[in-house]
């Protein structure tokens, strides 16, 4: 059974930074590309960051230049490092595993001061 374990996030001030974390289980990552999604209180979940297998990342407008994801194929996780948070980057984040769609159960990220 696959299953994909989001952690990392909570409450911090604009500025501050966060690291979220997507553990995998059940399945390989290595062979997959993962995502980042959010979805904001009204509004629709967007695609945050990408990683493909190979290491290629891209990132949503809004988040270029402030956010980076990564992958440690050895410990099966994806992450999402977060620098100069913004209060418009609240939201729950869910990670993504493309090849079957698999989904997290989302963490929350509030920053506020």
């Amino acid at each position: 059974q696959v299953q994909l374990v989001e952690s990392g996030g909570g409450l911090v001030r604009p500025g501050g930074s966060l690291r979220l974390s997507c553990a995998a289980s059940g399945i390989i990552i290595t062979r997959t590309a993962m995502d980042w999604y959010r979805q904001a209180p009204g509004k629709q979940r967007e695609l945050v960051a990408a990683i493909t297998s190979f290491g290629s990342k891209n990132y949503a407008d809004s988040v270029q230049g402030r956010f980076t994801i990564s992958r440690d194929n050895a410990k099966n996780t994806v992450y999402l490092q977060m620098n100069s948070l913004r209060p418009e980057d609240t939201a729950v984040y869910y990670c993504r595993l493309e090849r079957g769609d698999y989904w997290g159960q989302g963490t929350q990220v509030t920053v506020s001061s």
